[in-house]
Parts: C-alpha cells; sequence; structure tokens
C-alpha cells in the first residue's frame, strides 16, 4: 500500500531545531523541538509532538534505519562535543535493568 501524504504550503518550508527536550508519561511521548540560538536566553519550541509509547518505539527504528543509511552514503557522523545529560535513553549508565 502507498501512502500520500498532503503538505500544506505552510507546512511545507520545515522548521528549523537543534535541540529536542523528550517526556514521557505512561501513555504518550511528548516530543518538544527547539531552537537554541546564541543572544536568545530561552530556546523557542518551534514544534510539538506528541505520539503514543509504540509510535515513538517506530519512531526510533526509522530513525536508527535511516541513519545507518545516511552513514553508508556520505560516513559516519561526528558528534562533535557531548552535552552532558542528567537522563538520556540513550547513555548505557542510565539504564536500568
Amino acid at each position: 500500500m502507498e501512502l500520500q501524504l498532503e503538505l500544506k504550503q505552510e507546512i511545507a518550508s520545515g522548521e528549523y531545531a537543534n535541540f529536542v527536550l523528550i517526556t514521557h508519561s505512561h501513555s504518550e511521548f511528548i516530543l518538544d523541538f527547539a531552537r537554541a540560538l546564541p543572544g536568545i536566553p530561552k530556546p523557542e519550541v518551534a514544534s510539538r509532538i506528541i505520539m503514543t509509547p509504540e509510535h515513538a518505539k517506530r519512531l526510533l527504528a526509522a530513525l536508527q534505519e535511516n541513519i545507518y543509511k545516511y552513514e553508508k552514503l556520505f560516513g559516519k557522523i561526528d558528534m562533535g562535543v557531548q552535552v552532558p545529560r542528567t537522563v538520556s535513553p540513550f547513555n548505557p549508565e542510565n539504564t536500568k535493568s
């Protein structure tokens, strides 16, 4: 089945985000995409996406697959200097068994 999306003119140019704050409850994940820019004291939220845990996990899998494909074509993505995080699902030190 091929899915065709409608892309409205006002959304087509997209929103730039270089920061995302992820929070969750038992029933949903909330992703606040923001722009953290020099000279601006607080990052401005450009978009908020709310999804179920199942869809969040599907998004994670899709991102992993696409990053793999990107790096295969263009080389490894340099993460540069890491900003310390207090809690991260991608940090093995924060994983509880």
